[in-house]
Order: C-alpha cells, then sequence, then structure tokens
C-alpha cells in the first residue's frame, strides 16, 4: 500500500470538502477506484462490508481444511497401527516356518522314502508327515494373504498421505488467502477510522440495523441440549472475535456455534456450511431460542437465536460476541439441532 497524504485545508469554508476529497483519494487508492458520485463514507462501508463477507468466507474454507487434515491425520495413525498388527503376525508365522526349515535342515534333507524305510513305526511318520505339511500349506498361505494384506495397507497409508498432503497445500492457500484478507481488513479499519466519530457510530449503528420483528419472542428452547447451548452462548458474551477459534478465549461464527453445543454434550460440524445439515430445518417464523440461524446464500455466516428477535454470535473482527437483530442480514435457512 502506498502513504496516504492528506491535503491540509486553507481556509474554514472549504475545510470540508477538503477533508472529504483527501478521504476519497485514500478509498481509491487502497481499495480501488470508486465512482464519482460516491462519498468516502459510503465507498468504505461497502468495501469494508465486502472485504468482512471475503475473510468471513476464507476463515470458514479454512476450518473445513483443516478439519480434513485433522481426519486423514488420524485415518493414517490408525493405518499404521493396523500395519504394525500385521507386521508383528507376519514375523510370528516367519519364526514359525523358520522352526520348520530348520528342522528339516536338522534332518540332514534324508530321503523320504529312507526315513519310511527305517522308521520304527511308518504309520506314526507319515500321520506326523501329513500334518506338518498341512501346517506348512496353511502358513504359507497365511504369510501370503498378510503379505497381500500389508501391501494394501502400505498403498492405502501412500494414498492417504497424498491427500494429506494436497490438504494441506490447500491449507496454507487458504491460509495465505486470508492473510491478504486481514491485511485489506487492516487498511479498510485505518480507513474507517480516518472518518469523523459521528460518522464512525453511524456505520456501527448500520451493521447492526435490521428488523427484529420478523418473528414473535420464540417461546423456550425445543430441547434441553439447546437450552443448555443457548446458556452457553450467553456465557460467551463479550468474548472476542478471533480467526480460526472456538473457544473458550475467543470465537469465529461457526467456532461458537461448536463450542455452545459442545458444552451441552453435542458434537457438531466445524464450519456454518456443515452446521447448516447438522439437524432439522425449520421456517424462520417457528424459530426457537438455540436453534441455528444460517446467513447468506453460501451459508458463510451463522448464529443462535436467542429469542425476541435476536441472535447471538460472532460478528466480525473488532466486534466481540454479541446480540443482533435476527434480521441483521439476508437468513438462508434455520437449523434445529
Amino acid at each position: 500500500m502506498g502513504s496516504h497524504r492528506r491535503i491540509a485545508p486553507s481556509s474554514g469554508s472549504d475545510r470540508g470538502a477538503v477533508v472529504a476529497l483527501g478521504l476519497l483519494s485514500a478509498a481509491a487508492t487502497a481499495l480501488g477506484a470508486v465512482p464519482a458520485a460516491a462519498t468516502p463514507f459510503d465507498d468504505t462501508r461497502a468495501e469494508v462490508d465486502r472485504l468482512y463477507r471475503e475473510a468471513e468466507k476464507a476463515t470458514e474454507a479454512y476450518n473445513e481444511a483443516d478439519e480434513r487434515c485433522d481426519g486423514l491425520r488420524r485415518e493414517i495413525a490408525t493405518a499404521q497401527d493396523k500395519i504394525a498388527r500385521r507386521q508383528e503376525r507376519v514375523n510370528t508365522v516367519r519364526e514359525s516356518l523358520g522352526s520348520l526349515a530348520g528342522a528339516q535342515y536338522r534332518s540332514g534333507g534324508f530321503d523320504p522314502s529312507l526315513a519310511l524305510l527305517f522308521a520304527d513305526d511308518p504309520e506314526d511318520y507319515l500321520a506326523k508327515a501329513s500334518v506338518l505339511d498341512r501346517i506348512t500349506v496353511h502358513q504359507a498361505g497365511e504369510l501370503k494373504r498378510l503379505r497381500g494384506a500389508l501391501r494394501s495397507l502400505a498403498q492405502d497409508r501412500a494414498e492417504a498421505a497424498g491427500k494429506l498432503g494436497a490438504l494441506e497445500k490447500s491449507r496454507r492457500a487458504v491460509a495465505a488467502h486470508k492473510r491478504t484478507v486481514e491485511r485489506k481488513l487492516a487498511e479498510a479499519r485505518r480507513l474507517l477510522n480516518s472518518l469523523p466519530a459521528g460518522e464512525r457510530a453511524t456505520w456501527d449503528r448500520a451493521t447492526r440495523s435490521a428488523r427484529a420483528d420478523l418473528l414473535g419472542p420464540g417461546g423456550t428452547p425445543a430441547s434441553a441440549r439447546a437450552a443448555a447451548a443457548l446458556a452457553a452462548a450467553r456465557a460467551a458474551l463479550g468474548k472476542p472475535y478471533v480467526w480460526g477459534a472456538n473457544g473458550p478465549a475467543g470465537f469465529d461464527c461457526s467456532g461458537l456455534i461448536q463450542w455452545s453445543y459442545a458444552q451441552a454434550g453435542v458434537s457438531l460440524p466445524r464450519t456454518s456450511q456443515a452446521q447448516r445439515y447438522a439437524g432439522r430445518q425449520v421456517p424462520l417464523s417457528e424459530a426457537r431460542p438455540g436453534d441455528l440461524v444460517v446467513y447468506r446464500s453460501d451459508a458463510g455466516h451463522v448464529g443462535m437465536y436467542a429469542g425476541n428477535g435476536q441472535v447471538i454470535h460472532a460478528p466480525y473482527p473488532g466486534a466481540p460476541v454479541r446480540y443482533d437483530p435476527v434480521g441483521m442480514m439476508p437468513v438462508s435457512s434455520v437449523t434445529r439441532v
């Protein structure tokens, strides 16, 4: 980003116009050109809103990739345990086969017909030979099967490791995008903070403005687990928004929901997209406290309905977990866990 130099006003009558011009120039430099008719305040608000949406989408993608990586690590650990157990069985069979080979060697490679001829009890010799033959065939077959199983497991492990490598690469790419968005957000926040206090307050009110009368009080939670999750979410009020965090010190939007329901003994997916399908979907008009309210067509944001037309959610960086109107942005679905 280039540095921004504000034009100093030369007279009181021109001061407001010059300040506005300086802000507009800064907005165009930091965030891209804007239409001539746009005001600095309108441009800043629109750009910050867009960047928040991008950052939230990147964070949810990061969370999903990270969760998949964790799953693959567990799969690889399980495969390695299986390989270790089966290798131990192979070693046992090999030792058994080695004992048989040693016994045959110690017999001096005696011709079976001569051994039979000089045997004290030929029938006993034949019975033992038949049993040894069956054991040898059985162990050889088992060894062959175990070796095949080891080859399959090794192949599975290699494939899983390849997938893990690909996911790690994807996660790094998402993290890099996240850092890019964070830099843009920092620039937008600096620009926003350059506005007069009154306009900053107007922007904050605008982010929280919506119809809170879209539905009634909502009654009581639909279940004991929903009530427990809502109590946990209320306990998190005031905690900071933290990228990729799922508590207890900080949260992103889906992290708050996952953590709250975990306190109720319910395991939910990590991302808002997956949480959308973690239960039964109900109409917004029938939402009850504890239900998940998912926003935007991409399911990029989620909050918990708290009753009285309000949700509890982790909004965005710099804004703590708080209550906001349920209609603060377009609702795409409501899920009852």
